[in-house]
């Protein structure tokens, strides 16, 4: 029985490795357009199944050896219920955040008077996306993040776009324009697992003694972003604090 115990044991590791790998490998291969989403939603779908399944069949193992009292394949059982549920975890996560997220690819803290694209108006013209700003995501995102609102500070308009400049750099964004005198900044941003393209556009101008700053940030594709361009807003403006 301890031989069946570590045969499960091994079977189980095995699944949560494919498991984890199919799950990863969904999007490099999309980040390096071996496949488009449709392909690597699939084998997000299938990874987090097998991987799901190896831990289940970890957990399965490690019972009938606590039962046995007897530890053959336990620790490689303990392997497979890590790996496995750590691997599943993140389809799950993105799965969850589809459901309980508003469909929305186009963050802006001003939803009357949204930053424009500018430079990237023609780049953005040739995805599904486009440059123009939907009015009607507006009611959404008040709906589904109120927080999200200009950010008004003491400085005068071009220490504030200093300042900002220096953060969309640091964040590693790829700067396509900037003006001063415009306090205007338009900016990319690539995720590291798929790839995916979010555009930034950053307006600041003068709000009494010192400046007010509007961010936009917005998928090139995609109806929903799974709260990607909210969290980039956010935590941006907050490090501005």
């Amino acid at each position: 029985m301890t031989g069946l115990q570590k045969a499960l044991a091994g079977l189980a590791l095995l699944a949560a490795l494919i498991g984890g790998g199919t799950i990863g490998t969904a999007g490099i291969g999309h980040k390096f357009g071996l496949w488009q989403m449709p392909v690597a939603r699939l084998l997000l779908e299938y990874g987090f199944y097998g991987a799901a399944g190896g831990a289940a069949l970890g957990v399965l193992t490690l019972l009938i050896a606590l039962l046995r009292q007897r530890g053959g394949g336990a620790f490689g059982a303990m392997l497979a219920i890590a790996a496995g549920a750590g691997a599943a975890y993140v389809p799950w996560t993105m799965h969850q955040k589809e459901l309980t997220l508003p469909a929305l690819h186009d963050i802006s803290t001003d939803t009357q008077d949204p930053p424009a694209f500018v430079a990237l108006a023609n780049e953005r013209a040739n995805f599904e996306n486009g440059a123009a700003y939907d009015s009607d995501a507006a009611a959404k995102q008040k709906e589904a993040y109120p927080d999200i609102a200009p950010l008004r500070s003491a400085l005068p308009p071009d220490r504030l776009f200093a300042k900002a400049l220096a953060a969309a750099k640091a964040l590693g964004w790829q700067i396509v324009a900037q003006s001063v005198e415009e306090g205007r900044i338009e900016a990319t941003a690539v995720s590291e697992w798929f790839g995916f393209k979010d555009d930034i556009a950053i307006r600041i101008v003068a709000d009494g003694a010192g400046a007010r700053l509007d961010m936009r940030s917005a998928s090139r594709t995609g109806a929903h972003d799974l709260g990607a361009n909210a969290d980039r807003v956010r935590a941006f403006l907050a490090g501005l604090r």
